[in-house]
């Protein structure tokens, strides 16, 4: 088995908006090649942090480090490189306007958006919303597929059990009340060994606990 390498560090991070701290003492590993699942319940930050993580919000306090690199104090800009429709499964649509394709098909689009810098880390903030289930599982398999395809890191904020059971290796667990986080690792482990019962009730939706399928 090798040795996870850490892509992204989240050290003592604090959220907040002016005064009203959102989550505060935030400490996680994103390693090369997960697909890290941020998850919490409704108003907990979980958007909030996606933000800092992609660079759209400064942190109240603590750091974000990519590879090392306090991600506010670097310059670096990646290349713009060409679209990359076909790996998406959109090769043929590139004269249509979004309101011509399906939903599903507007979703693949954004991701050719996404990897046209050629990326190292994908965000995606509730990505299956607003999709039928058969969609839904569609792009869970095209994120499978562009993590093993482009050695990408991928970071998705999702409420649905099923994508995070399916394709999250690694998450954090936010919770509203402490404003903290309250657990971290794979979404299954958590499911079948956590004593928390906040954290047991989020991933049964409040209903008798079942054990989830071993992580393959």
């Amino acid at each position: 088995m090798s040795v996870p390498v850490p892509h992204i560090e989240v050290q003592d991070l604090t959220m907040a908006y002016g005064d009203f701290i959102i989550q505060r003492n935030l400490n996680f590993t994103i390693n090369r090649g997960d697909i890290f699942i941020i998850m919490g319940g409704s108003g907990c930050g979980k958007s909030t942090l996606l933000r800092h993580l992609v660079g759209l919000k400064s942190p109240a306090a603590g750091r974000v480090l990519y590879q090392g690199v306090d991600f506010w104090h670097t310059d670096e800009i990646s290349e713009i490189v060409s679209f990359k429709l076909a790996l998406v499964g959109l090769a043929g649509f590139e004269s249509y306007y979004p309101s011509e394709i399906s939903g599903g098909m507007r979703k693949r689009a954004g991701l050719a958006r996404a990897m046209a810098l050629d990326p190292d880390v994908l965000f995606f903030d509730e990505p299956s919303a607003g999709l039928d289930p058969i969609s839904a599982r569609l792009l869970d398999e095209l994120i499978i597929e562009l993590r093993d395809s482009l050695g990408a890191t991928i970071v998705v904020v999702t409420h649905e059990l099923a994508s995070m059971f399916a394709i999250g290796n690694n998450s954090v667990f936010l919770d509203p009340e402490t404003k903290t986080q309250i657990a971290v690792g794979n979404p299954v482990t958590l499911l079948n060994e956590s004593v928390d019962p906040r954290v047991v009730r989020f991933l049964t939706r409040g209903t008798v606990s079942q054990k989830a399928p071993s992580p393959s």
